[in-house]
């Protein structure tokens, strides 16, 4: 069987990080598959999909980690060929990647303890984010 449903969430954008373990969790929940796949996918360049212990010291280690690694501050050719300023928001998107795969084990989300599941809004403003979660299993 494969169910697929979709998510929105409103985010604030630079590396806005959002933890939607409780809704991924409620599709599971909710498909009635009980062993199986669970893919969460965000629709978007300037986005991306993660495992992480949400708590306030390490979203902030995560975010400076980012800086350090593609900076907001130098140039980038994306912004030559749309005349926009989010070439950054490109690159660390195509690092962290748009998607997920979790086991689904007796219904449950096969998670570790201190591990959740996050949406990282990596652009320049708000946004209504897509998340697709497809489930296929029995």
């Amino acid at each position: 069987m494969i169910i697929t449903r979709r998510l929105h969430v409103q985010t604030k954008g630079n590396t806005d990080i959002v933890d939607v373990t409780a809704g991924v969790g409620a599709v599971a929940e909710e498909s009635g598959i009980r062993q199986g796949l669970v893919v969460v996918f965000v629709a978007g360049s300037t986005a991306a999909i993660m495992t992480l212990e949400y708590e306030p010291g390490l979203i902030a280690d995560l975010r400076e980690a980012l800086e350090r690694l593609a900076p907001r501050s130098i140039p980038y050719r994306h912004h030559l060929t749309w005349g926009d300023d989010n070439g950054h928001s490109h690159v660390r998107a195509s690092l962290l990647g748009p998607s997920l795969a979790v086991p689904l084990v007796d219904g449950s989300l096969t998670l570790g303890t201190w591990q959740q599941i996050a949406l990282v809004d990596l652009d320049t403003r708000h946004r209504t984010r897509e998340i697709i979660v497809q489930i296929v299993g029995e």
